[in-house]
């Protein structure tokens, strides 16, 4: 196997990324555009995206960081609105939009055109958490659309099925499609809830960190492949244990922790940056198989289209959020709304791979041999969508939001409300040393006791040091002097450090352990802020 374009692949993405990061171009669309270009270099090979690699692994990692990255108590506050987007909107869509492809394109079958509707039905989860990642959302609406893009994909990956079996010929019905999507759902769901304990027993029993980040990079892949052998939904599975486990993360120990968090981000960050350059370096495959289509006949096809998936969610999203606040206790329990937190959840819906992903299954054949009704221009269609949502919303997303002028985070007001959180922890912790050292096996000489309060002491002032005034010279805050002081000495004891070892006092383990105490210090001293 040829793994040289696979590499080729990870570390162009990955450099082109790194750049994307200084410039003001989103760094998704940044890459969806390079992989544009670059599939037409020559040398370049055709990376065709399979189906069978997409969905089982590269699907269940991505959705694993941003659920973990989720928060089950905001997500569980926001049932209705995401319920209503991630089944209701995605069932709605895949009919509307089949029934305008119908109209739209001479000679598409309808059931095949209600394939292409479910393809494209989901805004993409890795589109969706980049981007509002990257705008600063409010939170409710980033909430809203981390739940709907975290359990849309079920919705429409089960749809798919149901639309590609009456398509093919395999006689499905509409009562045979809710069933399936009830057992995908209930059973997904099910094996979530059964996996989750088990798994977060394993995790907080295995006393090495590097034990349990092996776990936890196994355990999407695990949750996937256990509900989809017993046919239930993979992605659900996947999202209801990364919610739990995020959930209780707090009950694992400190160093896997800090480790867990360094390797899911390198994770996300590779995945993410492969699967936008996946989407752009697509486009020689879907317009070599097109086939009989005009330039002019298929533009127009596809720009037909991309305006009804448009329009579609904004038709969807208005009744959904204000119908429901016809009820009273609906209206007291939110509080005021204004049309511009749906009308920016009704322009974020990007999609993504998993369409791509979705529109390769398509088999080549129905039932007696025959071609699948225009499974190339489905292709084509499919990826025109996925380009136009994020181009077109996603370059104008960050800009209306400036110009909606939502309300700004109130800073004073999360730092006062932290500083509150932390003194009543320093309270117990205090009260909580003070019990111990009256047990005298837990005598301690003077200056480390105080040395214990100090630590507790600085920990409790720091925050609300960031309420008062700052160094008119430098612009800091004490905070921020003492970890830039506490860093420089480190550095300097590093130095030495490394020094010693050049000249042969120390041996290079010794090095790695005096290193390590120094990174957990400087871990301690330093806290990043953005």
């Amino acid at each position: 196997m040829d793994v040289m374009p696979l590499l080729l692949l990870v570390a162009g993405s990955a450099a082109v990324a790194a750049a994307g990061r200084r410039v003001p171009v989103p760094v998704p669309l940044l890459l969806v555009a390079v992989g544009l270009v670059v599939s037409y270099l020559p040398g370049v090979p055709d990376y065709t995206l399979d189906p069978h690699i997409v969905l089982p692994l590269l699907l269940p990692p991505l959705l694993y960081t941003a659920a973990s990255d989720s928060s089950y108590l905001d997500l569980r506050a926001q049932t209705r609105p995401v319920a209503l987007l991630s089944v209701g909107y995605v069932l709605f869509a895949t009919f509307i939009v089949g029934c305008a492809a119908y109209l739209i394109v001479p000679g598409l079958p309808l059931t095949a055109a209600l394939v292409l509707g479910a393809v494209v039905a989901p805004p993409d989860a890795v589109a969706a958490t980049a981007v509002a990642r990257r705008v600063g959302l409010p939170s409710r609406i980033t909430t809203i659309l981390q739940g709907e893009s975290l359990v849309n994909d079920a919705t429409a990956i089960t749809a798919f099925k149901v639309a590609l079996a009456a398509a093919v010929g395999e006689g499905a019905t509409w009562a045979g499609g809710i069933g399936e999507f009830l057992i995908a759902a209930v059973g997904g769901v099910g094996v979530g809830l059964v996996l989750m304990v088990p798994l977060h027993w394993l995790r907080t029993h295995l006393r090495e960190a590097l034990l349990q980040n092996t776990l936890s990079l196994l355990i999407p892949f695990v949750a996937y492949a256990v509900a989809e052998q017993v046919y239930a939904s993979g992605v659900l599975a996947v999202v209801v244990v990364a919610l739990y486990l995020g959930h209780r993360a707090w009950e694992v120990d400190f160093a896997t922790r800090l480790q867990e968090e360094a390797v899911w981000k390198m994770v996300a960050f590779v995945l993410e940056s492969a699967v936008f350059a996946l989407i752009g370096l697509q486009l020689p495959v879907v317009l070599k198989g097109l086939g009989e289509y005009e330039g002019v006949e298929a533009a127009r096809y596809a720009l037909a289209l991309f305006l009804v998936v448009a329009v579609t969610r904004f038709v969807w999203v208005y009744p959904a959020t204000f119908l429901p606040r016809l009820s009273a206790r609906v209206r007291a329990r939110e509080g005021d709304l204004s049309w511009k937190g749906p009308f920016v959840i009704g322009w974020a819906g990007m999609r993504g791979v998993v369409s791509l992903a979705i529109a390769f299954s398509i088999p080549l054949t129905v039932h007696g041999g025959a071609p699948f009704p225009e499974r190339n221009l489905i292709l084509f269609l499919t990826f025109t969508t996925v380009i136009g949502t994020l181009v077109v919303q996603g370059v104008s997303l960050p800009p209306l939001i400036r110009l909606l002028k939502f309300p700004a985070h109130d800073v004073q007001a999360e730092t006062l409300a932290e500083a509150n959180a932390q003194a009543q922890a320093s309270r117990a912790a205090e009260q909580r040393l003070d019990d111990l050292l009256t047990d005298e096996r837990n005598a301690l000489p003077g200056p480390l006791a105080d040395r214990l309060r100090t630590v507790l002491e600085r920990r409790r002032n720091a925050v609300w040091e960031r309420l008062g005034q700052v160094n008119p010279v430098t612009g800091e805050t004490v905070d921020d002097t003492y970890r830039r002081l506490s860093r420089e000495m480190i550095s300097a004891e590093r130095d030495v450090f490394v020094r010693l070892r050049d000249g042969r006092y120390i041996d290079d383990e010794m090095l790695r352990t005096l290193l390590r105490r120094l990174d957990l210090e400087e871990a301690a001293a330093y806290r990043e802020t953005t």
